[in-house]
């Protein structure tokens, strides 16, 4: 269990958990590939193409090469997309594919750290068009993502904006705590790979989640905890054992917004903190 209610006159914290095998139990760019496929977006051999990928993810994660190997795999298939659709296939499908994969121990360590007044923040290397609905479904009060470019006729061009992967996690995170003033000693953070290891050493609370082996490798020998989340549960089925005190105000020019703020069940948490995202 976490620890109490964050004393609001000390500097603010977060908790950043990478999305896939660490929150859902698949990966969340993958997951949709029926949903695309479909809707007209990809063929068959796509199809079976990613779930072979789907596959090789689950079963002994992903290193440094074969995501390299999967972002230009992806970029190029994703190319002539429109984001629109892309935006209204997620919306669509979003709880059936998403809800039943949620890791039961990742809701509630969610829960747990917005009750301490805590932010959560998303942090995924996958697509923002995936990851910021699934963040909304979370609860998470910030997403950073992978973003492609999108060209003049509102379809990817292939061509990627900002990767969100490995050193890149950790300078998303520091770059947050300078504008939203976190004490990145006092954070926490979330993975399954070792590829996030410059996430986690960048807070003063790392911890590996169901680590691939590199990762238990590194977390041992930095004594790091190790969890293991194993119990996928919609979220809808939680709601009724379990609800949330209102979730503190952490700074005085939040707190009027905040009153209005309650932290429910995930299902129901808030999408920002009050007040702080426009300072």
């Amino acid at each position: 269990m976490l620890c109490c209610v964050e004393n609001r006159f000390l500097p603010r914290t977060a908790a950043f958990f990478d999305l896939d095998k660490t929150v859902i139990a698949k990966s969340s760019t993958l997951t949709f590939s029926k949903s695309f496929y479909h809707g007209g977006l990809i063929n068959r051999r796509a199809v079976l193409r990613t779930a072979y990928t789907q596959f090789v993810f689950l079963a002994g994660g992903a290193d440094h090469d074969q995501m390299e190997r999967m972002r230009a795999y992806l970029s190029a298939l994703c190319k002539g997309w429109n984001v629109q659709q892309v935006k209204e296939l997620v919306a669509e499908t979003l709880h059936e594919l998403i809800d039943p994969i949620i890791y039961d121990e990742a809701a509630t360590l969610i829960e747990e750290h917005h009750t301490a007044g805590r932010d959560v923040v998303i942090v995924s290397t996958s697509g923002a068009e995936v990851v910021e609905p699934i963040g909304d479904l979370l609860g998470a009060d910030r997403v950073v993502a992978t973003r492609m470019v999108v060209g003049d006729d509102g379809c990817y061009t292939g061509e990627v904006e900002y990767y969100a992967y490995g050193p890149t996690k950790a300078e998303a995170i520091k770059a947050l705590a300078e504008s939203e003033g976190y004490d990145l000693a006092r954070c926490y953070a979330y993975s399954d790979s070792a590829t996030d290891v410059p996430m986690l050493e960048s807070v003063g609370h790392p911890h590996a989640v169901n680590p691939d082996r590199a990762l238990r490798r590194e977390a041992t020998l930095r004594e790091w905890p190790i969890l293991t989340f194993d119990r996928p549960v919609r979220l809808k089925q939680r709601l009724s054992a379990f609800s949330l005190p209102p979730r503190p105000a952490l700074m005085a020019a939040a707190a009027v917004s905040a009153a209005a703020l309650t932290a429910g069940a995930v299902w129901y948490a808030t999408r920002r903190r009050a007040g702080a995202a426009s300072a």
